[in-house]
């Protein structure tokens, strides 16, 4: 395997690249967010090790601007010396693949690395469907009827929130705490975001998708379904 370990403990980074490499594999390394982000992103690695504390920039944004902005499927191995479930959490929205807390066995690692490689490999594109709508997960790109549609990242997460429901109904409150976590935007904010949805994926085509439920919230449908 071809692993990028970013990570600012340079003993810690040391262990972990001589124990991999002295199993076969090429080991590349980043002591910061910032360079560690720009190798992820030029280069092609097949497991990406990333310490969610770093300078310059932490793991968990540099997770997300590999998948959200560099569009890069790499399966990312989180460590942190945080066992808290929020931060946990917290990482897989981030994108990460798998999470591991320290202090560790380095033969752990090297299992998780190879399930890690094994399933990227595997996987395929990750689609979401509603009728003739369609949202690729992995390289951020919707499309309805074969057309291309462009949306900022609020209402891409609020377009997921809604297609992973389908049919199903989400509540504001719901919707709200998706894309804003706990720092919650004025009242408007979601229903100006919704109309942007709505001028994107429903205006320009015959039949609308998302239907509201005055009171209650949202639904991404076909009309009649559900």
């Amino acid at each position: 395997m071809k692993i990028l370990v970013i990570e600012d403990n340079q003993d810690l980074a040391a262990n972990l690249g001589d124990f991999l490499e002295e199993q076969g594999h090429t080991v590349d390394f980043a002591a910061d967010g910032v360079t560690g982000l720009h190798l992820a992103v030029v280069n092609d690695f097949d497991v990406i090790v990333l310490d969610l504390n770093l300078p310059g920039m932490d793991g968990l944004e540099v997770c997300r601007k590999l998948r959200e902005e560099a569009h890069k499927s790499t399966p990312v191995l989180m460590l942190t010396a945080r066992d808290a479930l929020e931060q946990k959490l917290a990482g897989f929205d981030a994108g990460a693949d798998d999470y591991l807390v320290k202090p560790f066995a380095l033969q752990e690692v090297a299992a998780r690395l190879a399930v890690l490689q094994r399933r990227g490999k595997g996987a395929g594109p990750r689609i979401l469907r509603v009728a003739d709508l369609e949202y690729n997960l992995d390289t951020l790109e919707v499309s309805r009827a074969g057309k291309a549609i462009s949306l900022n990242p609020t209402a891409l997460k609020i377009l997921r929130a809604l297609m992973e429901a389908s049919p199903a109904v989400v509540t504001r409150q719901e919707l709200e705490t998706r894309v804003w976590g706990e720092e919650l935007p004025d009242s408007d904010s979601l229903r100006v975001h919704i109309h942007g949805l709505r001028a994107a994926i429903d205006k320009p085509f015959p039949t609308p998708l998302i239907h509201t439920r005055h009171g209650i919230g949202y639904r991404l449908a076909a009309e009649g379904k559900g």
